[in-house]
């Protein structure tokens, strides 16, 4: 008697599993499509970068829809490279002589304003995805004053800093045309 119901239990997860697994398996093929029409967007420059980033972020490939997709970019992607780029700014102004270091706060408040920009388009997805398609344009002009203010210093810190803004600069498209595929 308790091998029959071992061997019931086993067959009944074997079953259980085999309907589980095969519509997990299926959703990357269904995000694939919404990642290949997000790096289709007009506002993709770099076609084969996003193609790239998009398909080895595992959160991006399991995006059940345009606004999944678009949520996972933005908070996934740009906000966690804000958040990386806020806390070395502020951690290495710490070392810097008076001059840098006030460059490296002044870096910090626009990558906080970056920050800030990125939660308010991620909150506006559902509801105005126009609106998030332009709190994520806006973060390009951060990103500028950035470039402006440390690339001219060729100290380390200063251009590991300038690596992690031409980063973002890179990424900040994928998550305007995420936003823009939402707004159809």
């Amino acid at each position: 008697m308790a091998y029959s119901s071992r061997c019931f239990f086993f067959v009944s997860v074997a079953l259980l599993l085999q309907f589980l697994i095969a519509p997990a398996s299926s959703l990357p093929l269904k995000s694939t499509q919404y990642i290949d029409d997000l790096c289709k967007m007009p506002s993709i420059d770099d076609k084969p970068f996003c193609l790239q980033t998009l398909t080895s972020y595992q959160r991006a490939m399991y995006a059940g829809s345009s606004i999944t997709l678009a949520e996972v970019v933005i908070s996934g992607l740009l906000v966690s490279h804000d958040q990386k780029t806020m806390r070395f700014a502020l951690v290495t102004s710490a070392k810097q002589p008076p001059s840098i270091k006030t460059q490296f706060l002044t870096s910090w408040s626009y990558f906080r304003t970056i920050g800030f920009s990125l939660a308010k388009a991620y909150d506006e997805l559902p509801v105005s995805p126009r609106s998030a398609t332009y709190d994520a344009m806006s973060c390009t002009n951060q990103i500028t004053k950035v470039l402006n203010l440390i690339g001219k210093n060729q100290d380390v810190a200063s251009k590991t800093l300038i690596e992690m803004t031409m980063r973002m600069k890179k990424l900040l498209p994928l998550g305007v045309a995420a936003a823009q595929a939402v707004a159809g």
